[in-house]
């Protein structure tokens, strides 16, 4: 995506709150090639074979892994948009993130929970006030309570995802699942989300970052099983990506709400070293920086602006 394409918007923010120009910035998404890649990928392999159940999305923390999960299920909504006007009780997809735990170790019970919460499945939490039809599913649903077992839930979700039919789980922060005291439960981990994608037929997307790969190295069979999209950062010692990055810097600088976009791109290699080349970091450091100035009244954004909310270098690097 080229600066070009957003020309135009800066001078109609100069009349409106500091707010307003900072809200507009937050929220643009730059389509720049390492996410577009990612994207393609990945939709490919949701749309792909069915025996790809199980498809991993790894990269950097402030990569983007974020922005792409919102991409992707945004995708995915609309290629159903036809279907959902007479199938109302389907959803296009069912987006979670997996808590880190408390305890040291990872809570299923609460995540499935969660899952059906996102569904908008009834009865989770708390009895039904009369008692439910005789009938399996109902009776489970109205005992989805405070002293419910993992069990339960679990079958809750797998019989949600089928009467659902979600095209895909997309779970953000899936590095958290890894978070079990040993080798062996490590390892149970990836079993439950395999099988219930399995049992139901859904794809399962964990977005994480280069922790998920420890399930790798737990059970090769599993990682045979499984598809890996890499969401890497962009390398300043490739004409390519450094290339591709100071366009993005370009692509920011035409979009903050100033009349004169500010010379971001003279100043990238500061911006690519505390951002590791990381378009999210880069993006969050903006939006930081950006608020300053605006509460400020400055009229652009310039490297003393950057300096107080980069991230710190660490010794040696």
């Amino acid at each position: 995506m080229t600066a070009d394409a957003h020309m135009g918007f800066s001078g109609s923010l100069l009349s409106r709150s500091w707010r307003t120009g900072l809200q507009e910035f937050q929220g643009f998404t730059l389509a720049h090639p390492q996410l577009v890649e990612a994207n393609d990928k990945l939709m490919a392999a949701i749309q792909g074979s069915p025996s790809n159940s199980l498809v991993m999305a790894l990269g950097p923390t402030g990569v983007g892994k974020t922005t792409l999960k919102a991409k992707i299920e945004q995708i995915l909504t609309q290629s159903l948009i036809s279907a959902l006007q007479t199938d109302r009780g389907r959803v296009p997809v069912v987006s979670v993130e997996a808590v880190a735990p408390e305890s040291g170790n990872f809570n299923w019970r609460d995540q499935f929970k969660r899952i059906l919460l996102r569904m908008k499945e009834p009865l989770v939490g708390y009895k039904l006030p009369q008692p439910p039809p005789r009938d399996e599913e109902n009776e489970l649903y109205a005992r989805l309570n405070s002293k419910t077992q993992g069990a339960e839930y679990r079958y809750a979700v797998e019989q949600a995802l089928r009467y659902r039919r979600p095209l895909a789980v997309l779970i953000d922060e899936a590095q958290h699942l890894a978070k079990m005291s040993s080798g062996r439960k490590l390892l149970d981990q990836l079993d439950v989300i395999k099988s219930i994608a399995n049992l139901t037929g859904t794809v399962h997307v964990l977005f994480g970052t280069y922790d998920l790969l420890a399930f790798h190295n737990l059970n090769g069979q599993l990682s045979r099983r499984s598809v890996d999209i890499h969401f890497r950062r962009y390398r300043a010692d490739q004409e390519e990506d450094r290339k591709s990055f100071v366009n993005i810097v370009h692509s920011f600088a035409q979009r903050l709400p100033f009349a004169e976009p500010p010379d971001l791109a003279g100043d990238w290699e500061y911006l690519y070293e505390r951002s590791t080349g990381c378009v999210g970091v880069l993006k969050d450091w903006l939006v930081r920086a950006l608020a300053q100035a605006l509460k400020r009244g400055k009229t652009s954004l310039t490297h003393r602006d950057l300096e107080p909310h980069a991230l710190s270098v660490a010794p040696g690097s």
